[in-house]
Order: C-alpha cells, then sequence, then structure tokens
C-alpha cells in the first residue's frame, strides 16, 4: 500500500473477557471495511450507520445467545463504551474541530490558545495551578501574571449530554506520547522537520518579550555554520552520515522517551532539562502503569501541569501544539476510562499491520483483505473446537515458565523453566557445590525450625561469627539428623527433606536461558552475542543486618539433581560493590538514577540466588559519569496480573482493592523539583546563522485552518505494544 490510497477499517473490540485476552487479534471483529482511494472525512457517519443501527438493535432488543457454561440460552445486550483513534479521526468520529484554536475537545469553549508565527501554541498551563503557587506571579512564561483559574474535571453538563457517558472519545496516549517524544528530541537535537526551537520560534519570543538572551541578533551577511547533532541508541534509525533521527516508530518513542532519551541526554545538557526530561518520562511512565489507583492519578493530573509549565520555561511557544496540551488531560481521562493499555492505539495499529498483509492484488485491495478475513475467522472458529492439536489458541507463549506449583519443598516446586542446554554432564567444583547446597538449605522455608534448633546448639568461641560457623556445619549436622531418622522409619523423614539433606548429584547440567515469571534471563555470555539484554539481575539480600539491593549479571543457570528426582535450578551470579565502602564511591544515586561502578565486586563468595528471587534489570552507559560507571534501570514485567482479591471476613467495598484498576503498580512518584537558577543559553557551541531572507519568509497566514497545527501520525504495525 502507499499513502495516497487510503482505506478505514472499523473494528469492535468486546471487553467482557480477562485481562490477558482483551484487545487481542483474535477477538477483534471487522465490522465496516470503509473502500478507498480517500478517507471518508466527516462524512464517516454516512458509512457506520448500518453499524450504529445493528448496536441498538443490540443495546434495545439484544440476541439470543447460548451460554456454554449453563447450556441454556439467555438475551444478551451490548452497549457501546467508547471509541479509540488518533486525533484526526477523533475529529471525524466526534464532529469536533480539532485544528485551530479551540482543538482541544475538553477545554471546550474555555482555550488557552494564542496566535504564533504561522502557527497556533497551546500554552498558560498555569491557570490550571492553585492559585497561591509562585509559578502563577512569575513573569517568564509569557510577560504576565497569570489570575486565571481553571480545572482539568470534565464539566457535568457535558457528561450529561453525552447520555451520562463519562468518557465517549478517547484521547489516544500512544500519539500523543509519539508526538511528545518527537518534538522533545527533534527539538535538543535539531532534527530538521521535528525541531521546534527554530527562527520563527526566536521570533514568537521576541513578540512576547520574553527570554531576551534568545532573541534573534541581526548580523553582516556572512558564511552559514551549522550545528552538529547528537545520535540517539536507535541504530536502525540513525543516520550517520547527516546526524539525522528518522523513521521512528510509536513504540521506539514511547521507550525513548520513557528510558534511553532521559539517559542519553543526562551528561550533555543543563541539570535542570535533565531533571525535567526525568520527570516527563516518569510521568508517562506511571501513566502506563497496569495497575492505577484514583489517588495516583489524582496526583499524577497535578504532576503534569507542573512538568507543563516547567517546559514552557525552556522550550519555546511553537513547541506547545494540541498533542501536546492533551497531556493534561491523560490522567483524568484514565480516571474515567481505566489503564491505557485498554483504550490505546498499539493493538489496533498492529492489527492494521496485520490486515494491509491481506492484500495480494492492489488493484482490489478492499476485496483481499475481505476474503482473507472470513477465511481466518473460519480457521480461528473451527480451531477453537479442535482438542489435542495445537494452534495458535492453545500454543504455549514464548516466555512462560513450567506452571503451577505442585506439592513438595519450595526449592523443589519452583516454576522455572531452563532451556539451551548447554552441558549435560557439567561439573561443580566441590567449592562452588557445597556453597549451592548451604544456599538452598538456608533459603528453604520449610527448614527454619532446623536452622533455629542447630542455632542454639552452637557456641561462639572467642566471638566468631555465628552465621559462619553454621554454614560449616549445619549441612552435616542435618544430613545426620534426617538419616537417623530416616533408619528409624520416622514420618518426619520425608523423601525431599531426606534427599535434600544428602547433597545434590556430582553431575550437573548448564543452561544458557531461564523463564521464570513470565521473565527471560540470559547468561552473559549468550547476551554477549545478542542484540538484547538479558543478563542483568537483582535481588534484595542482608547486609550487614540490613536490606540491601544486590545488582550483578547472569553468569550461569544450573540445574541440581537430587535423589528421588528432585530438581533445583539455581543462577549462578556476579555482584558489583554498591556498599561504598571506604573512600570509593560505588554507588551513586543522584535524583532519579542510580549509577554503578561495574569495575568493582563483591560477595564473590557467595554468587548463588533461586531463579524466584531474582528481578531483571538492564544497564546504561553512564553519560554523566563516564569510564564503568552504568545506569541501572528495573525492568516491568509483562503478563503479570495483579487481580485485587478479598479475604476471608472482607467486605467487597474496599476502596483500594475497588480504585485498583489492574495490572502493573506505580513504582513511585517522582517529586516535582522547583527551581529558580534557569539557563537558556549554551555556551558550548557556537550560534546558528540563518540568512535574513529565510528568516522572514512565509510567516503570517489564517492560523485557524492550518494544517500543521496537527502533528503527523503513523501506523505503526510491528510494534512491541505490550509495555
Amino acid at each position: 500500500m502507499n499513502n495516497s490510497y487510503s482505506m478505514w477499517p472499523v473494528i469492535l473490540i468486546p471487553y467482557n473477557l480477562p485481562p490477558w485476552l482483551v484487545m487481542k487479534e483474535p477477538f477483534f471483529m471487522l465490522s465496516l471495511l470503509i473502500p478507498g482511494p480517500h478517507q471518508p472525512g466527516n462524512e464517516i457517519d454516512v458509512y457506520m450507520r448500518p453499524l450504529v443501527d445493528e448496536l441498538k438493535e443490540l443495546w434495545q432488543d439484544g440476541a439470543l445467545t447460548y451460554d456454554a457454561s449453563s447450556g441454556m440460552k439467555f438475551q444478551m445486550h451490548a452497549a457501546l463504551l467508547w471509541t479509540i483513534h488518533d486525533y484526526p479521526g477523533f475529529g471525524n468520529v466526534s464532529g469536533w474541530r480539532t485544528k485551530g484554536y479551540h482543538a482541544c475537545y475538553t477545554c471546550n469553549d474555555e482555550p488557552y490558545s494564542e496566535s504564533l508565527e504561522s502557527k497556533i501554541g497551546y500554552t498558560n498551563h498555569r491557570a490550571y495551578l492553585p492559585m497561591n503557587h509562585s509559578f502563577r506571579r512569575s513573569r517568564a512564561y509569557n510577560g504576565k501574571v497569570e489570575k486565571r483559574m481553571r480545572s482539568l474535571e470534565l464539566p457535568v453538563g457535558k457528561i450529561q449530554e453525552q447520555m451520562n457517558k463519562k468518557l465517549k472519545h478517547n484521547i489516544d496516549v500512544m500519539h500523543v506520547e509519539k508526538n511528545i517524544s518527537e518534538s522533545t528530541f527533534g527539538t535538543m537535537l535539531g532534527i530538521d522537520g521535528k525541531n521546534k526551537d527554530t527562527d520563527k520560534a526566536r521570533m514568537d519570543l521576541e513578540k512576547m518579550n520574553i527570554r531576551e538572551m534568545l532573541h534573534l541578533e541581526v548580523l553582516p551577511d556572512g558564511s552559514l555554520k551549522y550545528l552538529d547533532d547528537y545520535a540517539a541508541n536507535i541504530s536502525r534509525s540513525v543516520n550517520t552520515r547527516n546526524g539525522k533521527l528518522s523513521g521512528l516508530k510509536s513504540h521506539d518513542c514511547h521507550v525513548l522517551l520513557q528510558w534511553i532519551l532521559l539517559i542519553g541526554m543526562w551528561g550533555f545538557v543543563d541539570t535542570n532539562i535533565t531533571t525535567l526530561l526525568f520527570e516527563l518520562g516518569s510521568f508517562f511512565q506511571d501513566l502506563c502503569s497496569k495497575t492505577l489507583r484514583q489517588s495516583d492519578l489524582e496526583e499524577l493530573e497535578e504532576r503534569i501541569v507542573l512538568i507543563l509549565c516547567k517546559m514552557e520555561k525552556f522550550f519555546p511557544p511553537a513547541f506547545f501544539d494540541v498533542m501536546v496540551h492533551l497531556a493534561v488531560h491523560l490522567p483524568r481521562e484514565a480516571i474515567l476510562g481505566g489503564p491505557v493499555q485498554y483504550r490505546w492505539m498499539y493493538p489496533i495499529e498492529r492489527f492494521l499491520g496485520t490486515l494491509k498483509r491481506y492484500v495480494s492484488n492492489r488493484a482490489r485491495p478492499e476485496g483481499s483483505i475481505a476474503e482473507a478475513y472470513i477465511l481466518k475467522e473460519c480457521i480461528t472458529f473451527c480451531s477453537m473446537y479442535l482438542d489435542g492439536i495445537e494452534t495458535v489458541h492453545n500454543r504455549r507463549e514464548r516466555n512462560e515458565d513450567s506452571g503451577e506449583c505442585s506439592k513438595g519443598l519450595t526449592v523443589f516446586t519452583q516454576t522455572a523453566r531452563p532451556t539451551g542446554c548447554r552441558r549435560i554432564d557439567g561439573e561443580l567444583s566441590d567449592e562452588l557445590r557445597d556453597i549451592a547446597h548451604w544456599y538452598l538449605l538456608y533459603n528453604t522455608l520449610e527448614l527454619e525450625s532446623y536452622l533455629e534448633e542447630h542455632k542454639n546448639l552452637l557456641r561462639t568461641p572467642n566471638g566468631e561469627d555465628i552465621t559462619q560457623i553454621q554454614r560449616r556445619e549445619f549441612p552435616k549436622w542435618f544430613k545426620e539428623r534426617m538419616n537417623s531418622l530416616r533408619v528409624n522409619g520416622s514420618p518426619e523423614a520425608t523423601d525431599q527433606l531426606w534427599a535434600l539433606a544428602n547433597g545434590p548429584n556430582l553431575l550437573v547440567k548448564e543452561y544458557s536461558v531461564c523463564i521464570v515469571n513470565g521473565i527471560r534471563f540470559h547468561t552473559r555470555d549468550l547476551d554477549n552475542r545478542r542484540i538484547s539484554q538479558n543478563s542483568g539481575v537483582s535481588v534484595e539480600g542482608d547486609h550487614e543486618e540490613q536490606i540491601h539491593d544486590f545488582y550483578g549479571h547472569l553468569l550461569s543457570i544450573w540445574e541440581l539433581e537430587y535423589m528421588c528426582h528432585n530438581k533445583v535450578v539455581l543462577f549462578q551470579c556476579e555482584w558489583y560493590n554498591t556498599g561504598n565502602t571506604g573512600r570509593r564511591k560505588t554507588i551513586q544515586t543522584e535524583k532519579h538514577c542510580t549509577s554503578i561502578d561495574v569495575s568493582s565486586r563483591w560477595y564473590q563468595n557467595d554468587p548463588f540466588i533461586l531463579p524466584s528471587q531474582a528481578k531483571q534489570v538492564f544497564y546504561l552507559r553512564d553519560t554523566k559519569l563516564g569510564g564503568h560507571w552504568q545506569v541501572v534501570q528495573c525492568v516491568q514485567l509483562r503478563g503479570v496480573f495483579d487481580v485485587p482479591e478479598v479475604g476471608d471476613g472482607e467486605s467487597n467495598d474496599d476502596t483500594e482493592a475497588n480504585d485498583a484498576f489492574q495490572q502493573e503498580t506505580i513504582a513511585g512518584v517522582v517529586p516535582i523539583e522547583v527551581a529558580n537558577n534557569d539557563r537558556y543559553c549554551r555556551d558550548d557551541v557556537e550560534a546558528e546563522v540563518i540568512p535574513t531572507d529565510e528568516t522572514m519568509a512565509e510567516h503570517g497566514g489564517n492560523n485557524e485552518d492550518e494544517e500543521h497545527d496537527i502533528p503527523d501520525v503513523d501506523m505503526d504495525v510491528d510494534m512491541d505494544y505490550d509495555m
């Protein structure tokens, strides 16, 4: 397909499914395929009229449906919750004009838009702040004191007009985040077409009489000089010849804004800018979390207003188009509609990519899609009734572990699934085997009473550490205890306790991959041959009688075999020194980043952990400290759903349980720092000279009808949308 041909599919998505099935492609219903070659635009309601009539009938009269669980029929009714689309599609479906001074649907008749050089800007977010906030009195924004007051809550009248619906048309988080990301790194890297810090933006500052140090200076005629651009760490989108970053997908921008851009800019720009980037990235991380509580969202609503106000101090007014402004309404929509994973465009764009691949006859693309879709629907329907045959619906997921835990000792019933066997007859040294065996004994919950009993029998001569004495003597004591009970036929010495006490076999298996809790871990040797990073691990442990976070890399994955066919998987890791012992610092936590000196090691005699204890992290080069310093970032779990449960004697009316809207929890609220030592000019590069004829060209025009007020949007077909 090409850009000159446009056809619009209309997809119905059922929501009465478990969280792990909703928004999945097999359950999408292609109800309409509006033919091309031109988009329907505002006439889309004509094409959707038959669908609207059927939906009304389904709501009023319902449809006779068979319930497979009860074997009975019932009258099923369905209601339309909301629509999902990009922002231009928002205007076509809702009838709202998404260009000009009133482009924001939520702000309605009270927009804070203003005319700039050849475009319209949406600034003045200070109006959402409390009346006593210090930002309101500052004249650094637009040369004025802000006295107006706005609320982010939807007007009650508007909700009543929408037939008591809380949310009728969603603002797509994916496209808002993508446009903010592109505008941010485009401005900071000076990318043509994405840079908002242009000559026109500088003229806006001069017109508003703010930031005099950034006003254009008229110079005599001379030669042109261009600035060198920085390069982001996305190799497929970087053109090293001319220093451009292009062709980014929406998910690339998602990762770039929330992770890579923050660290990459840390050592190159002013501290206030990096702090602002961390706050912006943290906002979208928390907004895209899978567990959202109303109190957290209300705090996010306050944070985004402060973030946008701070951005107004550093970025030119031209930066703040309507897509940037829409971010201020995203927390309120999350309060009304729930997690963004069920309301954003990622799965829909991926489905559109599937439809594009159906096209085999470019002269009749609609027919190709219709025939292929009907065929796939038939195959999908039939495959659900095939028993004993692997299909796309019952196939094990790529990162699925061994399943539910069986009964027995905790160390023998892990859900870890090792793959990629390197050696089936590997051999651990006696020292490592003893260390691994002690670690298993010490971390088996069922042995706590035995450990306490043995500890009470020990004596500590000369003040020696009792833990080290127990580490040497407990394995032998426990083995003799279990063997004695076994000989006497005591039921206390179960098969698994007896097998654990007698230690592992000499031969072990070594793997390079292990999947546990839906996370895929690789050894560092395997990571060195791949472009991905899956060997970073973190675990909580005791250090000097305090809980401490240990960071390191996974070196080996061992499977130890005990008697009675019992097996245990262990991770052998290398730990970085994060104790800050002596004068040398090995870990630094600055603002929102944790940096580690990866050249220093510790706890080399305690390398083993259980897979269930490991958390996955990844490391990025620290551009500020340089050298052996790396920034550690935690990884959010995928495919794990935090369903609130009600215990015995508890009420279903628990506020916290009802406010939890699903999935991955917010890690922590990042404080919004307010600083007054702002610097707007860079002193490490020379000024860029622009010809006068280019500066003064193409100014003016009717801002109300300009197409470029809506940033470009794309259809990403291959992104990984479940983040």
